[in-house]
Order: C-alpha cells, then sequence, then structure tokens
C-alpha cells in the first residue's frame, strides 16, 4: 500500500514536535517512532495518491549526514539556549568573496536593468569565456580544451548529472571515507544494492579502505574491477592529497580494468605541496578520467554556486561513442546553465587580480587549519590533514565517532563531523573543518584544550 504523503512543513520541525515523546530514543529508534507518530497523526487528514514511493529512496539509510547534523544542532540550541555555538561541521565558507570579485558581479547585475546589457538564456555548456578561462588557468599544460569544459553551479550537482549519464547497470567504487553523495546518489539512482546492518556497507559498491596505515590510498591489488572508481584528492574527509605516484597507479589500474575514473579535485587550490592538483597531470589520465570542480571552497562561492566538470574527448565508452557527446545531452536536457552573474563572477575569479585575491583567502583558511592541528596534537592526538585541505581529521582510538560527536557538542557546544558519516572506514575519527572566523577559531582551541587535557 503507498505510504502516506506528508507535507514538507511536518518534517523539518521534528524536535519541536515530538522532542518529550521521543527525547530517550536512540536515533535509529527516534527516526522510526517519528515517522510513525506522523503517519498516524495525519492518515486520516492526507489524501493518499497511488503512485509508489521510488523503492531506491527506501534504500537510503536514515537522513543525509549534514541534514541529520543540523537536526542535533537544532536540539542542542533548545537544550542550552545561552550557548555560544561555533560550527567546525558543514565545510562552509565564511570569510566575504574578494572585492573584486563581488564588483565584477555587481557590475554585471546592475546591467541585467539596461536595454543593453540584459541577456536571457546562455549556452547549457557555460560563458564561453570563462570555460576558455577554466582551462587555461586551472590546466594549463593538460592540454584540455575549452569545448571539454562544462560550467555549472556547482560540484554536488554534477555528481548526480554524471550519475544520471553512468545509468543504473553499473558498478561503482568509493574511497572508504568517502563523501557521502558519491553513495547516495549511487543508491538512488539504484546501483548500490542492498544495505548490510553489520558491515554498514551496501551489497554492489565496492568500499576501498583509505586508512592512515596505507598513506590513505586503497591497495588496489586487492580491489576487485568496477565500472565507475569515485576519487577525491585532496580528499573529504581525510584531508589528504594523492602523491603523482599513487594517481599514476590509479590511472594505471583504471586502464588495465576499462574504468572511468569521477576525479573531484574541489579541494585542489588548498595544495601546498607538490601534489598533483588534477588528474590530467598523470599521463594516459585523459582515456580514463572525468574531473569535476567547484568555485565554492576556493573562491568562497557556496551560496553563489559555480563548478566545472572536464569530459575529454578521448573518453569513450565500450562501443566507442564519446562520452562527452552523451554528458552534453545530458546537460542540456537537466541544465539551464549557470547563472550569468555567477559566471561574471567566475571570470573575475581568474583574473590575475582576483586570483591573487582568492589566495589570500585560502592561505587565511589554512592557518585556522593549522592552529586546529596544532590544538589536537598538544593534546596529544593524531591528526590528519590540514595541510594540503581545510579538514582535520582527527583519531580517537576505540571510541564511537557519533559518541565523540556529542560529548564534544555537549561539553564545549562545538559542532564537528562524525567520521562514519563519510563511510565504516571513519569510525573512530571526526572531521573539523578550518572554515571560520579566526576568533571562533581560537576560542574553540581554548575550549577544545579545557575539556580534552
Amino acid at each position: 500500500m503507498p505510504q502516506t504523503q506528508l507535507p514538507p512543513s511536518i518534517l523539518v520541525l521534528p524536535a519541536i514536535l515530538f522532542q518529550d515523546k521521543m527525547k530517550h530514543c536512540s536515533v535509529v529508534h527516534k527516526e522510526r517512532r517519528l515517522f510513525m507518530l506522523i503517519t498516524k497523526r495525519f492518515t486520516r487528514t492526507v489524501c493518499r495518491t497511488k503512485v509508489s514511493r521510488n523503492v531506491n529512496m527506501e534504500k537510503l539509510r536514515y537522513g543525509y549526514l549534514f541534514p541529520e547534523i543540523e537536526e542535533r544542532k537544532f536540539e542542542h540550541i533548545q537544550k542550552h539556549p545561552g550557548a555560544k555555538l561555533i560550527s567546525l561541521g558543514i565545510g562552509d565558507t565564511t570569510e566575504p568573496i574578494p572585492y573584486i570579485i563581488s564588483l565584477a558581479m555587481v557590475k554585471y547585475s546592475h546591467a541585467m536593468s539596461t536595454s543593453e546589457g540584459y541577456k536571457g538564456y546562455g549556452a547549457e555548456q557555460g560563458n564561453e569565456a570563462l570555460r576558455k578561462a577554466i582551462a587555461g588557468t586551472m590546466y594549463p599544460n593538460a592540454g584540455i580544451k575549452y569545448n571539454e569544459v562544462f560550467v555549472s553551479d556547482g560540484a554536488q550537482c554534477d555528481i548526480s548529472r554524471i550519475q544520471m549519464l553512468l545509468g543504473s547497470d553499473v558498478r561503482i567504487a568509493v574511497q572508504d571515507p568517502s563523501f557521502p553523495a558519491y553513495i547516495d546518489s549511487s543508491v538512488i539512482m539504484g546501483q548500490a544494492g542492498e544495505f548490510h546492518e553489520e558491515s554498514r556497507k551496501y551489497r554492489n559498491i565496492e568500499y576501498m579502505k583509505c586508512g592512515p596505515e596505507r598513506n590513505f590510498f586503497p591497495e588496489l591489488s586487492a580491489t576487485p574491477r568496477t565500472d565507475v572508481i569515485f576519487f577525491c584528492s585532496p580528499n573529504n574527509p581525510t584531508g589528504y592529497a594523492a602523491t603523482r605516484d599513487q594517481l599514476e597507479k590509479l590511472v594505471l589500474f583504471a586502464k588495465e580494468n576499462g574504468s572511468i575514473i569521477i576525479y573531484d579535485a574541489a579541494y585542489a587550490a588548498y595544495i601546498s605541496d607538490d601534489s598533483p592538483r588534477s588528474i590530467y597531470e598523470i599521463p594516459g589520465a585523459r582515456e580514463v578520467a572525468i574531473e569535476i570542480s567547484s568555485f565554492s571552497k576556493f573562491a568562497g562561492f557556496t551560496g553563489v554556486r559555480l563548478g566545472w566538470t572536464v569530459v575529454p574527448e578521448g573518453l569513450v565508452f565500450s562501443n566507442g561513442f564519446p562520452v562527452i557527446k552523451d554528458f552534453n545531452r545530458i546537460v542540456c536536457t537537466c541544465f539551464n546553465g549557470a547563472s550569468r552573474i555567477s559566471q561574471a563572477g567566475g571570470l573575475a575569479c581568474l583574473s590575475s587580480d582576483g586570483y591573487m585575491a582568492i589566495q589570500d583567502v585560502v592561505g587565511f583558511y589554512k592557518e585556522n587549519a593549522k592552529i586546529l592541528v596544532h590544538t589536537f596534537d598538544s593534546l596529544g592526538f593524531k591528526t590528519y590533514g590540514g595541510k594540503n585541505a581545510p579538514y582535520v581529521w582527527v583519531h580517537f582510538p576505540g571510541a564511537s565517532s557519533w559518541d565523540v560527536f556529542s560529548k564534544i557538542l555537549e561539553k564545549t557546544h562545538i559542532i564537528t563531523v562524525p567520521g562514519t558519516g563519510f563511510g565504516p572506514g571513519g569510525e573512530e575519527y571526526i572531521r573539523v573543518s578550518a572554515f571560520g572566523r579566526r576568533e571562533s577559531i581560537l576560542e574553540a582551541s581554548r575550549r577544545l584544550i579545557n575539556f580534552l587535557k
């Protein structure tokens, strides 16, 4: 029988409506009880359709990580209304967009109010000038052509478009731990199979263990062939940037297995050493890899929304058909193009003055990361990341990552992210974000030292 269709407004305020009834329940029981209570309350007042729920949506495990954290944050605020909360959780930028970039968007926006400056729809693939700027600035020696660059409204949106491109019959591999959108989009597409409660893994997804014992790189010789390999470097959440030697092995592995690498380079601007900033720095990668990236974390565009995906002309399916042609069709079908105003900001980012201003902001967040690394190191905890990425990956041996998250939140009013939200390989870890105002980072450091010493 179809499930009751519930008003969205009911689902976003569970802590207010049912806090007293559920405060002693576990997370899993709490969610199930919440659904039962809401269903019982609204069954008689909401008309049911005859449309069954998408079976793949039913396979998703409870709430998406970051909304779950937001719910716990909300509950904490209700419990401690006077507390000054510091968020080191979701990776949202906090520093103002450099003036030269904001000014470019203001000018373009103002021009849209004039007959001479108004423009409607643009090319779905993006402004040609911006595509050329991305190819020339971000891939100067990689041989990337501007027509291989597709401008978008952000990397996370492109992950879903790529999943649509790949279809439901492919098998994927992911780093463990890794960004949860790779797995959730796979589940929604019908690629993942059933969820195994004991292992906390989906049956048809290959989880490539990437822990510190192997320098955060999978044991490829023990990894079964999959059609697609999602790989993020610098990695979210561990903050580790793959070395050239590691990426050469990954590209060779993909070529030998006839696989496609989906390479997430959203944090490439934070790389401080000689680690590659693009998969296309590796010979042969153009034949096996799609790269996604974003202006969000290096230009402060988390709210502006702008990203890009590179699909090389030389990447082909097993029947020889160019992948770029199918991706272009997906883009033209599902997307009307990024905002013209956002793209004007993107062009300003890649100007000589704009790019220099962006580097200053990136440097600010990297200094925040150093402060956080020093804080945890001084307390005797083993930390990873924080050098080539705005995230610090902290180990709490033998502890549940959700328990660590809860204790830090309760005792210090600081939000972090539990490692298991990024996969079973994240147990015993928390991710700490360096995105924050300097005074907040310093205050968080003081609170953590007082609590954990």
